[in-house]
């Protein structure tokens, strides 16, 4: 069914970690929208791409193994293809671990929209030693079957012709549905008689039906409103005797799929050790990984000293310190309040933090690579002990993980966390992550005040922070969460080849996200910096930023911190950048960082510098930190003790570090 704009709607199903983003990728490019479900804050992303003159609108429905009620990936995938109606479905699955990926094939199957199974990572299952015949498998499962190796382009162009010509009727679509086990099969057909003419349109009756023998909690819910209460009573009490059908529902997927895979692949012969195997040896390993891990981390800071500081100082010196110049010699003339605010308020604060872009690609390349190849998932199982410590699991890594890009999606990716408990815990220590735009600040302090051992201390504060989110998750889950222990349960997926296409893509959309952002709050708050900083009396000393900065300089002295470090780190609370951009428009320095780095080693010593990066390390996070937090727990009350608690630690940590060392 064409929709009334003319787009041809195709959804694009498949489970973590099969290459949907680089098959997305490949096929909208730039003509790409991401925002959020309606009612939800998982995100959505949409694309077009257009092929022998027809328009297609592609949607990216969540990752998910499943389509039952488990999760709210899984109710977004179902009612989408069930209510949206797409055109057809393209159902992406990960060769080299076949036999699991079909399961969500079998659920796609029954509903209305047409399937394509996109059979990606060829290459993979092929080096694991599997032999896969497409044809064979088209043939048993009565659906297109299109071989590809997403990652380098291949079987893309055959997709795009197979999508055109089932939305064309070129393509004879009789699909090989899953039965239930004759067990339970009349009992499903009776059901399915009671409810028939109960079931709202949109939904096929014979699916509603298996949900409902599945105990699906949605279905179930949905038809006990639609359904006049005798016939109800009919359906519960069938349901209340065959309480087990939900084996033979999940038996009869089993079955079909073994006859799929029994049919179209040759396994790798016993005892053969695949390059997954040997890698896992050493990445998976409890010490090993551990330091596996600890490398990654110390490559990234080298990497952000050696190619992204230069990169900086030529972007410092060639376009932010020359439109500086440029504009004090076009506004010479003008009165010195105007100066300010464009040289030193506007140029001076956003121009500061436009600087550190290229230390921002970096940590955004490194997290899209360690995405992409699949080391993500080995990660989170190293790290499982170490969560356990503070009554987590490896799965609660994933999100925290997610934290050293932005805290923001790290809350947000709680929600692959079953339990309510841990979910509020790995919340509430998320903002202890250190994020990019925190690593930001690190990065240009610590080289000014020490030198070559400048990676060393940075790696050191990284180190705090987790050693204090440690202590304080093991203190909220002894105190106040106590609760059981889940069980990890994580696939780790096959080790595979990088798309740089699709990395790339990241890297641009959260530059350009970090790019507006500088645009539009790093902006308005350098100018209310500024303005503070410049009336009454045009003097930064006599100012109204001034007489509140030195309101809290009694806590400052204890760390050895003037009222500029304070209301910079205040000012950091609307964005992380902001420490950098407030302390160049308080010093004056007009968007220069080498006039700030120089005007910082002379009021900062070193005790006082490590205090201040300590504290901007443990400080309360941004307010889009905070908001995200506040919308995935609804608490006010965890909300403000979250940021209580920073507050209080932050400050402390940074007075125990200057009382010692200074």
């Amino acid at each position: 069914m064409q929709k009334e704009n003319g787009d041809i709607v195709v959804a694009l199903a498949g489970q973590p970690n099969v290459g949907k983003s680089t098959v997305f990728n490949l096929l909208t490019g730039m003509n790409q929208h991401v925002g959020n479900w309606p009612g939800k804050t998982i995100e959505q992303k949409t694309g077009t791409f257009t092929y022998n003159g027809t328009r297609f609108k592609l949607v990216d429905l969540p990752g998910t193994y499943s389509l039952s009620a488990n999760s709210p990936e899984e109710v977004i995938a179902r009612n989408f293809i069930i209510q949206e109606r797409p055109d057809v479905v393209v159902a992406l699955l990960d060769a080299a671990i076949l036999e699991r990926s079909l399961y969500l094939v079998a659920e796609l199957l029954p509903l209305p929209a047409p399937v394509i199974v996109a059979l990606n990572m060829m290459d993979v299952a092929e080096q694991e030693g599997m032999h896969i015949e497409p044809h064979v498998l088209e043939a048993a499962l009565g659906v297109p079957v299109i071989p590809m190796i997403a990652t380098k382009n291949q079987g893309t162009r055959e997709l795009v012709q197979a999508i055109d010509d089932i939305v064309h009727g070129r393509i004879e679509y009789q699909p090989r549905v899953p039965e239930i086990r004759a067990d339970h099969l009349e009992v499903l057909s009776k059901i399915e008689a009671l409810i028939g003419p109960c079931v709202p349109p949109a939904y096929p009756s014979r699916w509603v039906a298996l949900k409902l023998l599945e105990g699906d909690s949605d279905i179930t819910e949905m038809m006990r409103a639609c359904t006049p209460d005798d016939v109800w009573e009919q359906v519960q009490t069938i349901l209340r005797a065959h309480e087990d059908a939900i084996i033979d529902v999940a038996g009869g997927r089993y079955d079909w799929i073994r006859r799929m895979v029994r049919a179209a692949v040759t396994r790798p012969k016993a005892g053969q050790i695949t390059r997954t195997d040997k890698l896992d040896r050493w990445a998976t390993h409890p010490l090993w990984g551990i330091l596996i891990l600890a490398g990654i981390l110390g490559v990234v800071f080298w990497l952000t000293y050696t190619v992204g500081a230069p990169l900086q100082e030529m972007l410092d010196v060639y376009v932010i310190g020359t439109a500086a110049d440029w504009a004090s010699t076009l506004l010479v003339n003008a009165p010195a309040w105007v100066q300010g605010l464009i040289v030193d308020g506007l140029i001076g604060g956003v121009g500061m933090v436009v600087t550190f872009l290229p230390i921002l690609v970096i940590f955004f390349a490194t997290m899209g690579l360690l995405e992409d190849i699949g080391y993500m998932a080995r990660a989170a199982y190293v790290m499982d002990r170490f969560m356990h410590l503070m009554g987590l699991h490896g799965k609660s890594f994933l999100p925290l993980f997610l934290g050293f890009g932005c805290n923001v999606p790290a809350i947000m990716g709680s929600r692959v966390v079953e339990s309510r408990r841990a979910r509020l815990l790995t919340i509430m220590l998320a903002p202890l992550v250190p994020c990019t735009a925190r690593m930001v600040v690190v990065t240009f302090l610590t080289p000014i005040f020490f030198g070559s051992a400048a990676t060393l201390v940075s790696w050191g504060l990284v180190g705090l922070s987790l050693v204090v989110l440690a202590i304080i998750g093991i203190l909220i889950n002894t105190f106040l969460l106590r609760g059981e222990r889940a069980a990890f349960i994580m696939e780790l997926p096959l080790y595979h080849i990088p798309n740089w296409r699709t990395i790339g893509l990241l890297v641009w959309q959260h530059s350009l996200a970090f790019l507006k952002k500088a645009g539009t709050l790093i902006l308005v708050m350098a100018v209310i910096v500024w303005a503070l900083s410049y009336w009454p009396g045009g003097d930064v000393e006599t100012s109204f930023l001034a007489r509140f900065g030195r309101l809290l300089e009694p806590i400052g002295a204890l760390m050895g911190m003037s009222w500029r470090m304070l209301v910079a780190l205040l000012a950091s609370f609307v964005a992380k950048e902001n420490s950098l951009a407030t302390l160049g428009v308080l010093y004056g320095t007009s968007g220069e960082t080498s006039g700030l780095a120089e005007a910082v080693r002379m009021a900062f010593t070193p005790a006082t510098a490590l205090a201040f990066l300590v504290v901007q390390m443990l400080f309360v996070p941004c307010v889009a930190t905070v908001a995200a937090m506040w919308q995935e727990t609804r608490s006010v009350r965890w909300t403000l003790f979250n940021l209580v608690l920073l507050l209080v630690v932050s400050f402390s940590a940074g007075i125990v570090v200057y009382q010692v060392i200074g």
